[in-house]
């Protein structure tokens, strides 16, 4: 038995070419990659490969959310303008509420590195006791948004948004999420911290 909460997270890659084996997808081996570095809780991934069609990705996030019981929910792909990009109004079809602060957290770092990052659309939202996050499409980018941005002496230059997704999971009613501080430390107020299990 593990001393941490188990917790089910569904990761969906959003990708015409990709869903189709036109070329491998990168979008979920990134989400696992990263989560299971970043977080100390046993996971159980709830992966979904898909084109970028509203109706199919609106689907899909609710049958994670009401059906899998993910409490974190992780898209990649379809935020840009082009024509094919419908994850945001896909994502904000399900929302019982919208969380705002995460996409402008995401394209202030973004814009570290490229000017084009003001034409990134990410949103973010609740349903039910999920929280649905939709990431950039390479993993580069997903890294970086996830994780901030740190100096040479290693200390956050711009904090990344999953050091705020913990709290969030615990104030909708979700599984006590714990970080390995090394990749992304967690930030929750001291009076909602868990002390460490014996």
């Amino acid at each position: 038995m593990s001393a941490f909460d188990p917790v089910t997270i569904g990761i969906v890659s959003i990708s015409d070419r990709a869903s189709q084996g036109v070329y491998e997808d990168k979008g979920l081996p990134a989400l696992r990659d990263w989560l299971g570095r970043a977080l100390k809780n046993p996971i159980t991934f709830v992966e979904r490969l898909i084109p970028d069609e509203r109706e199919r990705i609106s689907t899909t996030l609710i049958e994670l959310a009401d059906q899998a019981g993910c409490s974190l929910i992780l898209t990649t792909g379809g935020t840009g303008p082009a024509p094919r990009d419908v994850t945001p109004e896909a994502t904000l079809a399900v929302a019982d509420k919208e969380m705002p602060g995460f996409g402008e957290q995401m394209r202030q770092i973004s814009l570290r590195f490229v000017p084009t990052a003001i034409l990134s659309r990410q949103v973010a939202v609740i349903r039910g006791r999920s929280l649905i996050i939709n990431l950039p499409g390479q993993p580069k980018s997903i890294a970086e948004t996830l994780e901030g941005l740190r100096d040479g002496d290693g200390k956050p230059v711009v904090h990344g948004i999953f050091a705020a997704v913990p709290y969030c999971i615990d104030l909708i009613g979700g599984p006590y999420l714990e970080t390995n501080d090394t990749v992304c430390a967690a930030f929750r107020p001291k009076s909602a911290v868990r002390p460490p299990k014996a």
